[in-house]
């Protein structure tokens, strides 16, 4: 299965396969739910597969996947979480971003393995997408990852 992959350019084809990652079983049924909802629009406010915001889109995958309950916004999801600087992100954890560079916490997505995290883009291609934390867009806006303990 083939998906897209958003990019400062234009969209990119990439194996999809979660093969490679060595991941714990909640990890792999996060991003096995996570992973499903690729293509799903971006909605703001959204909370369920006919559209997410980011953190509406987080709190879905962990409410179903794992049955873990979440705050609704993407700043309340990383004061409750455990924080983790980048090294020591794994597959699962939730990494947070300033994308206005105003001071304060305001995207969110899973973290996927290999700098890869999956997320409710609102960006040109305005659904769930996968991106990459350490190029384009998102490198100099990454903030701190969480861990749900």
């Amino acid at each position: 299965m083939n998906v897209y992959v958003e990019t400062e350019e234009s969209p990119e084809v990439v194996d999809s396969s979660l093969q490679d990652l060595l991941v714990s079983d909640k990890a792999e049924k996060l991003l096995s739910l996570a992973h499903a909802q690729i293509g799903t629009p971006y909605v703001y406010g959204g909370s369920s597969f006919r559209g997410f915001d980011c953190s509406g889109f987080v709190s879905y995958v962990y409410r179903y996947g794992i049955g873990k309950n979440l705050p609704r916004t993407s700043r309340a999801q990383s004061e409750y979480t455990m924080r983790l600087e980048r090294s020591q992100l794994v597959p699962g954890d939730i990494v947070f971003f300033d994308t206005a560079k105003k001071g304060y916490i305001n995207h969110c997505g899973i973290y996927m393995g290999n700098g890869r995290f999956i997320h409710a883009s609102s960006g040109k291609i305005k659904a769930v997408v996968i991106s990459n934390i350490d190029k384009g867009f998102y490198k100099n806006r990454f903030r701190w990852g969480g861990r749900v303990i």
